[in-house]
């Protein structure tokens, strides 16, 4: 009996410390690209200040010392990534009448296309069926070819919210999706990159003028999140700042110059931007 209460003894000690290892490693820290005094910065986002970085957190980034206000900054998209990857018809919400896929759809966006919170998303010349696509979108921490699923993790370095914004009468029309998804400003990323988050379990909501539009959790994804990664680096070498759409849940409607649209992640924050009407500028 004596041995039995011991065994348990060590037993809850070994939970009680690896619990807190765990804690540890899954630690929740927000970071952000910012401009600042004529400057982009990277940094730590602590309550109302960031805590600036002498380079990318991708990248290894270390405190300066140095710290500004939030209120203060320009929130750019938290990363430059070299690649935008995004998968379609990922929630079985989206997919209406059609059958899922054995494998994740796949197509590709530009980095062109990428903008940050509170930035226009602008109306191309020509574009009259512009759609919001609220996602939870993946960053890449580290080069990653043919890694499995179990190896996935081990090249996640966070995720941010995205906005795969659409042109549906394009995407329908045109031999691709060139315009209907790349355009410029079809790329809303952030506000901020997140890491030590339960990335397959999070709420997602969409809302255009407040009203909420698209509401679901990331658990409902067809293909999570390590499924996506090791799938992609199948085919595609991603990179450090790659970034991957995962796809976006319910129905989605068409927006009008004057519109705000908001999405909202649980854990990452508010990705908030103005649709704004085509210019004629050149």
């Amino acid at each position: 009996m004596k041995r039995t209460r011991s065994i348990a003894g060590i037993g809850s000690a070994i939970l009680l410390a690896a619990t807190a290892s765990f804690s540890q490693v899954t630690q929740v820290m927000k970071y952000a690209r910012y401009a600042h005094e004529g400057r982009t910065s990277f940094g730590i986002v602590e309550g109302d200040q960031i805590r600036e970085l002498d380079r990318s957190p991708i990248e290894g980034g270390k405190p300066t010392g140095k710290t500004v206000a939030l209120s203060s900054v320009r929130l750019l998209a938290p990363v430059e990534p070299s690649k935008v990857i995004a998968v379609g018809l990922n929630y079985k919400s989206h997919l209406g009448d059609r059958k899922p896929a054995p494998y994740p759809g796949l197509f590709a966006k530009f980095p062109t296309c990428i903008v940050g919170t509170e930035a226009d998303i602008v109306y191309p010349q020509g574009a009259s069926n512009v759609h919001f696509e609220g996602e939870l979108v993946i960053v890449i921490g580290k080069k990653a070819s043919r890694v499995s699923k179990q190896e996935a993790p081990g090249y996640i370095f966070g995720v941010t919210a995205g906005n795969d914004v659409s042109e549906r009468d394009w995407q329908r029309d045109d031999l691709q999706w060139f315009r209907a998804k790349a355009s410029d400003t079809f790329g809303p990323l952030g506000p901020f990159l997140v890491t030590g988050l339960n990335h397959n379990d999070l709420l997602l909501q969409t809302r255009v003028n407040g009203k909420v539009l698209q509401k679901q959790r990331t658990s409902d994804l067809l293909f999570d999140v390590e499924d996506i990664v090791s799938y992609i680096s199948q085919f595609v070498t991603l990179m450090p700042g790659d970034v991957i759409y995962t796809g976006t849940p319910g129905s989605t409607s068409a927006m009008k110059p004057g519109d705000v649209v908001e999405i909202e992640i649980e854990g990452i924050g508010v990705l908030r931007n103005k649709i704004a009407a085509s210019s004629t500028d050149h």
